[in-house]
């Protein structure tokens, strides 16, 4: 029997290797693919800035390279907004999608609140093992123009409000929103807003659960996965 395709989309800052933990957990159930957003990891850089749109299109390339339809996709943070997106431009690309510590509704607040943690001369003075874990990440680009450029990402969501309630009626796929208790970048209260304007949204709150992926428990993430998936 064909096995289905499972793509992993990191969050903001991160790259395919932050799913290391839970691809030992579900490679015998899929055919796993996590991917590299332009100018994360080990891929080149583009001659255009960051954007959800570009980082759409790069997952859209890979999928049509490998002749891929109906891939199931689950998306960490900015991943499952890229998620999202992509189903809307291209639904038959996409079976099913799970995000976890996606924010979908963005403005000028909570822009300024989250670029403030995004300052490459802070990040450096002030802690520098990130910088370092950054930089061993980020080997075409370079960490800072990875972490300046996801300044000016977050900017242009909150220009466009991100994606509402309007938006997300018309997203026609099963998707499961799963948000942590203690996920002080989105809250229960957003993931429920989000889950309620989905035609068939589910919504999963994971308990004692912050935002950061590598706090989340792989076999918890992994269980709630394979249920949705199949």
């Amino acid at each position: 029997m064909t096995r289905q395709h499972l793509l992993l989309l990191h969050g903001a800052l991160g790259a395919g290797d932050q799913f290391a933990p839970i691809v030992p957990l579900l490679r015998d159930r899929y055919d796993l693919h996590p991917l590299d957003f332009e100018g994360h990891g080990s891929t080149p850089l583009q001659p255009r800035p960051f954007a959800i749109e570009h980082f759409a299109s790069n997952v859209y390339e890979y999928l049509t390279r490998h002749g891929i339809e109906g891939a199931n996709i689950f998306g960490y943070s900015m991943g499952g907004y890229v998620a999202c997106t992509l189903a809307m431009q291209h639904p038959h690309l996409v079976r099913s999608i799970a995000t976890l510590g996606t924010k979908f509704y963005w403005d000028q607040e909570v822009a300024r609140r989250e670029v403030g943690y995004l300052d490459v001369d802070k990040i450096a003075a002030r802690v520098p093992h990130f910088a370092r874990a950054l930089a061993e990440r980020h080997t075409a680009a370079g960490w800072e123009t990875v972490v300046n450029r996801t300044a000016d990402l977050l900017w242009s969501l909150a220009e466009r409000g991100g994606l509402r309630a309007n938006d997300l009626a018309g997203l026609e796929h099963p998707v499961r929103v799963i948000v942590g208790d203690r996920d002080s970048t989105v809250s229960v209260a957003e993931a429920h807003d989000v889950y309620r304007a989905l035609p068939h949204g589910e919504l999963e709150v994971l308990p004692g659960t912050p935002h950061q992926l590598d706090k989340v428990s792989p076999e918890r993430l992994v269980y709630s996965l394979t249920q949705f998936f199949g």
